[in-house]
């Protein structure tokens, strides 16, 4: 009887996130690569900022891809150095210097970070410093290790002019070469969206906010309006929280997909995702060991049970964790096509799933050890 209860809850839990979660599996429905956008009568100015801390086998590349944007409007590029110890800063200048582009490109070294202020958000907080003596319409933060497509400005913009978006984001693609990579990946992407489904955060009416920070166009009076990013400094999940911001301070806000804007940073071992997921999960649970214990509870019973049951006796079980698992796949199967990979992957859902619960015991683990939210050799959430 208990397995039979089991089972029916996990349907139920996948019956809830088919039909009543705003629809965050369908990823046609926000992929932005498919969407037709109308040219604003006159293109705002935009001012790109990079943060960069050790960024020299990528930077090259992203600032060229920058560069090489077909805006039709006044575009500018500040490159922040985040207190890089390798020629983060130097290569920049280089590959500046190398396009001799119109595009005016500044390179500038981050203050020192002060107290409460996590790195990222010094950096662009500096940044849009500045700017300040001439802000642009927009702003336009993109990490240093992202390419994109030559048309991706004009299209966020674009975007953001027809529909009166005060913040416009898009998930870029990340890599999924490596054995490890196409084994995660795609669930790092489907658990995302699950968290935050894109037709909600696009909803005036939903609470939920949210927001990919390798790629944020947004308005300089929305920045404004929220107090700047004096306002979130101390936030590690940075991007979601300037959404929530500015989504509670009344702005539009909107988050989509794409496959022309590429990250280039390469996971190629279990270790690397397992500290990419560690990093920020536990702060995601905002610190409360309650909250880890029930979302590994609903992992076991959303993921892992539907195949578990599979060896109970009970036949009408069994039955109900096949259609379970089934359902489970063919929800995960747009993302895995998103990606490209084989449609088996989508079978090993509940396998990945005990990976990221086992590497979200891990972040609550280097919380509680003074390691929380570590990021090149940056501990960012101290108890």
């Amino acid at each position: 009887m208990p397995t039979l209860v089991l089972s029916i809850l996990s349907a139920a839990i996948w019956l809830y996130l088919a039909v009543a979660r705003g629809n965050f599996f369908h990823l046609r429905l926000f992929d932005d690569d498919f969407s037709v956008h109308a040219a604003p009568a006159s293109w705002p100015s935009v001012t790109a900022i990079v943060p960069a801390r050790n960024e020299a086998a990528t930077i090259v590349q992203s600032i060229s891809s920058l560069l090489q944007q077909n805006y039709a409007g006044e575009f500018h590029i500040i490159v922040v150095d985040d207190h890089s110890d390798d020629l983060t800063a130097r290569l920049a200048d280089q590959s500046a210097a190398q396009h001799n582009a119109a595009t005016p490109v500044a390179i500038h070294r981050a203050e020192p970070l002060p107290q409460n202020w996590t790195g990222k958000l010094w950096a662009l907080n500096h940044g849009v410093s500045i700017a300040a003596s001439a802000p642009p319409a927009y702003f336009w933060f993109t990490d240093a290790d992202i390419v994109h497509a030559p048309d991706t400005l004009t299209r966020l913009v674009s975007r953001a002019e027809q529909n009166r978006l005060d913040l416009t984001s898009l998930m870029v693609l990340l890599q999924a070469k490596a054995f490890p990579e196409q084994a995660t990946i795609a669930a790092f992407l489907f658990f995302f969206l699950k968290l935050y489904p894109p037709k909600w955060i696009a909803n005036p009416e939903a609470r939920t906010a949210g927001a990919a920070g390798g790629c944020v166009l947004l308005r300089s009076e929305a920045l404004h309006r929220i107090g700047g990013f004096s306002a979130v400094r101390s936030e590690v999940i940075d991007d979601c929280a300037v959404a929530r911001a500015v989504k509670h301070s009344g702005g539009k806000i909107w988050m989509g997909l794409t496959r022309q804007s590429i990250s280039l940073r390469a996971y190629d071992s279990f270790a690397e995702i397992r500290d990419l997921i560690a990093r920020t999960a536990f702060t995601q649970l905002r610190y409360s060991i309650f909250l880890l214990l029930g979302t590994l509870v609903g992992l076991i019973v959303t993921y892992i049970a539907p195949v578990a049951l599979l060896f109970v006796h009970n036949d009408i079980t069994r039955s109900i964790a096949l259609l379970t698992w089934l359902t489970m796949s063919f929800l995960f199967l747009p993302t895995i096509r998103f990606y490209r990979l084989s449609p088996y992957w989508a079978l090993l859902l509940p396998l990945t799933a005990a990976f990221y619960a086992y590497a979200t015991v891990l972040s609550a683990i280097r919380y509680y050890a003074n390691r929380g939210a570590l990021w090149k050799g940056r501990s960012q959430a101290f108890r």
